[in-house]
């Protein structure tokens, strides 16, 4: 008995040990399960909890594009330059769960009490808007095989099974079934067309600038009968100047350009945003464009929208004030304009159609002026008219002539190809297989002329740089009819010094589309052309910022046209409270001496005092002294429709003034400005343009003397005022 009953514990103690075995797995199991799980929700909510909260914050809060007026552009005086003009708008904004027919009905609605233009409406929108409207028999345009075949087709997805159905029956709508619209039913298009041209929560415009009084009033009372719809103020841009470098941007029609689609969308833009489509409007875009109303949609449990909340105000944008002064930069725009009419009526000046000149403060790269000007022929008057190109100062380039010299004298001290004081004889250079080569005011293969370099800048000595050439070049002067050999390393080594003081290259100016420069071949004989500016091209900008990194002891300063960013003017008389104001940004420093800057500022000293100079005389008795160099290129003018084209000459003036301290540097250029004889034209508009900013200046001192200094912001000066 006792063995049987021993045999029967054991299959209960087995038993008893296995079902304890898997509860204590299965209680095992439970508390990993558990654990893994209370680790899940920890990392979930302490982790990732951040990204899930701005994720659900995509899909509830939405920037809407409300009308904030984008910022102005003012003057350095606090002169208006752009604008926003008021105009009352209605708009209107779809739901994601808004229908086609809802829409068709409110449409229909308006248009009863608005009046609509119908001239953006376009073949596709009537198709589309007679298949809504008559839908039965617009399914019946395709027959029953067709869209069986189509639907059949493998090698379509359904989406593009639907647009061949689509297709097929945009295509057979008849001429007589388009033109059966009555006038009113066009109305409605044309509203139904704005409605479903945007994004869902984005408003669309569908009536701006041209609503009337009684449209307002009746859309307004009207709102709670017309989900979506809104009565606001809209904003239209003005510009106050015909300075192209103020640039443009879009309309709501437009929206963004395709060209940047991408990039903005990638910014929370929406499609129908204006924004700047050109120069000052488009690189300080993200300052003026100002910040959208942030809105949250609360819905229900099936996902409709039943109440938006405010989330965060909409914000103008930022006022952007201007280095330039307006009345200096009109002043200016006289000058050049009717130099270049004078010279335009006179002869040989066919190929003759710009001029441009470029002031700057070369102590920080502030422009204060930058004007470029354009003479066309009107063809229904046969008057030449001038038309505004300032652009051009930064997006054309040209040869420059001997204005170049003082950068190939410091490129000269640089490589060791000149010192300091040094004299070099000027003669007249004949080399093999090419002609004379001399300065314009010693032709003579006789006449030998000692020159130190102070005289070498002042009375434009071609010789002087070529010599200095061909030191770089690791060659000499061999005698009449000699060969010249140079290292070729001498144009890279010449246009890195030339580039160093802003030649050559871009400038660094807060405006799109600048060009650098356009270098020639690498030619031994072209060396010498290269040397004094007659064969390399550079724009009229580079040519200031050069003279301009002249007269600061050698800082190569990017140019700027942004002074400072201001918020909205809180009264509309003053200027709204300082952000930021724009600092001098140092691009690199020359690597001359300050003694070899200074005896290049003699030399340029010499040009308007020296006896010989080549602009002597051209500031006597005024109370500031200058330094300048005038340059004249021989150039080729060519008619792009006649396809002709001869000899021309091109002259350039720069400068800074007053010597000692330097306020301002200039650069003044008159491509092809005629053939044979010339005139000084270039030193002309140099005086003028120089002159009215000290007397500018004065007039200033005056009047701050006279009142308490205060930003206010000033009415628009006219183009056609000083």
């Amino acid at each position: 008995m006792k063995k049987q009953t021993r045999r029967t514990e054991r299959p209960k103690v087995r038993l008893r040990k296995n079902i304890s075995f898997r509860m204590n797995f299965l209680f095992f199991s439970i508390f990993i399960l558990f654990s893994l799980l209370i680790f899940r929700l920890g990392y979930l909510q302490i982790v990732k909890s951040e990204d899930y909260v701005r994720a659900l914050e995509r899909t509830e809060e939405i920037a809407v594009n409300t009308s904030v007026p984008r910022g102005r552009i003012f003057d350095r005086e606090g002169r208006i330059l752009v604008d926003n003009l008021p105009k009352n708008a209605i708009t209107y904004t779809k739901m994601s769960t808004t229908t086609s027919n809802e829409m068709l009905e409110i449409a229909e609605e308006l248009a009863q009490l608005i009046e609509k233009n119908t001239n953006r409406i376009t073949l596709g929108d009537k198709r589309d808007f007679w298949i809504l409207k008559n839908s039965e028999e617009a399914f019946n345009k395709v027959t029953a095989e067709e869209r069986r075949a189509i639907l059949n087709d493998r090698s379509l997805s359904k989406r593009e099974q639907q647009r061949a159905v689509t297709r097929l029956t945009r295509e057979r709508i008849t001429e007589e079934e388009l033109n059966s619209f009555t006038k009113e039913d066009l109305e409605v298009l044309a509203i139904y067309r704005e409605m479903m041209s945007g994004y869902a929560f984005s408003p669309q415009v569908i009536k701006s600038g041209d609503v009337t009084p009684e449209e307002f009033a009746m859309v307004s009372e009207r709102l709670s009968d017309f989900p979506g719809v809104n009565t606001t103020t809209d904003w239209e841009r003005v510009r106050k100047s015909s300075n192209t470098i103020l640039g443009t941007t879009t309309n709501p029609n437009e929206g963004i350009p395709k060209s940047h689609l991408n990039y903005y969308l990638a910014r929370d833009y929406s499609r129908n945003d204006r924004v700047g489509r050109s120069f000052f409007e488009y690189y300080y875009e993200e300052l003026l464009q100002g910040q959208k109303t942030v809105v949250k949609n609360i819905k229900d449990r099936t996902g409709k929208v039943i109440e938006i909340k405010t989330v965060q105000e909409g914000m103008p944008g930022k006022d952007l004030v201007l280095t330039i002064d307006t009345e200096l930069q009109v002043a200016l725009e006289k000058i050049v304009s009717d130099k270049l009419l004078q010279l335009k009526s006179g002869p040989n000046s066919r190929y003759l159609d710009r001029a441009f000149l470029v002031m700057l403060d070369p102590n920080n790269g502030e422009v204060l002026s930058l004007v470029g000007k354009q003479v066309v022929r009107n063809r229904e008057t046969g008057r030449f008219e001038i038309r505004d190109y300032s652009f051009g100062t930064f997006t054309t380039r040209y040869e420059m002539g001997s204005t170049v010299k003082m950068a190939t004298l410091l490129a000269g001290y640089e490589h060791g190809a000149a010192t300091v004081g040094e004299t070099k004889i000027d003669e007249a250079l004949k080399f093999r297989g090419d002609g004379i080569k001399g300065s314009i005011f010693n032709r003579s293969a006789f006449t030998r002329i000692p020159m130190n370099d102070i005289e070498a800048i002042g009375r434009s000595s071609n010789v002087y740089m070529f010599k200095i050439a061909m030191g770089i070049g690791g060659s000499s002067y061999g005698g009449y009819n000699s060969v010249l050999r140079v290292n070729l390393d001498a144009f890279e080594k010449l246009r890195s010094s030339y580039s160093a003081l802003g030649l050559g290259t871009t400038t660094g100016i807060d405006l799109p589309g600048e060009v650098g420069g356009k270098p020639g071949k690498n030619v031994s004989y072209s060396l010498l052309d290269l040397s004094i500016g007659q064969y390399d091209t550079y724009s009229p900008l580079q040519l200031a910022q050069y003279v301009a990194t002249i007269a600061n002891g050698g800082y190569r300063i990017a140019p700027h046209v942004l002074k400072e960013i201001r918020e909205p003017s809180p009264d509309g008389k003053t200027l709204g409270p300082l952000v930021q104001e724009a600092e001098p940004r140092v691009l690199n420093r020359i690597p001359n001496t300050d003694r070899e800057i200074e005896q290049v500022k003699r030399g340029m000293y010499y040009t308007y005092y020296g006896a010989r100079g080549t602009a002597r005389g051209l500031f006597d008795g005024k109370p500031y002294d200058a330094a300048g160099k005038t340059g004249t290129s021989e150039t080729y003018g060519y008619d792009v429709e006649t396809k002709t084209g001869q000899s021309t000459v091109s002259l350039a003036h720069v400068g800074f003034a007053p010597y000692d301290k330097p306020e301002i540097a200039y650069a003044v250029l008159i491509p092809h400005i005629s053939t044979g004889r010339y005139t000084y034209a270039n030193n002309e508009i140099a005086y003028d343009a120089v002159d009215k900013y000290f007397e500018l200046k004065a007039k200033k001192a005056e009047l701050e003397d006279a009142q308490d200094v205060l930003q206010e912001i000033k009415p628009t000066l006219k183009d056609d005022e000083e």
